[in-house]
């Protein structure tokens, strides 16, 4: 008779578990890191350093390092959009 309340409580600690992974996932590509490979995958021809410190820039978020971070990319030719959508990663928690 212990083993299956046991097991219930076993199998309710993995399944809450998994769930937290799986909710923190889409988390994981919200950061500059995020920012910089959405940038090189969608313009490879980018200098990976300044993509690197237009990221790192845009990281604390808000108005103006979302500002700084999108200038920082369009003065490398990245297009609007891409750099728009890459400096809102980046500013992500």
């Amino acid at each position: 008779m212990r083993l299956i309340p046991r097991l219930a409580a076993a199998v309710t600690g993995l399944a809450l578990v998994l769930g937290g992974v799986v909710a923190a996932a889409p988390a994981a590509d919200a950061s500059p890191l995020g920012c910089f490979y959405h940038v090189l995958e969608q313009h490879p021809g980018a200098d990976p350093e300044l993509v690197e410190q237009a990221c790192r820039s845009g990281e604390e978020g808000g108005p103006e390092n979302f500002r700084m971070c999108y200038f920082q990319l369009r003065q490398e030719y990245v297009p609007a959009v891409v750099a728009a959508e890459a400096c809102r990663r980046a500013g992500q928690e």
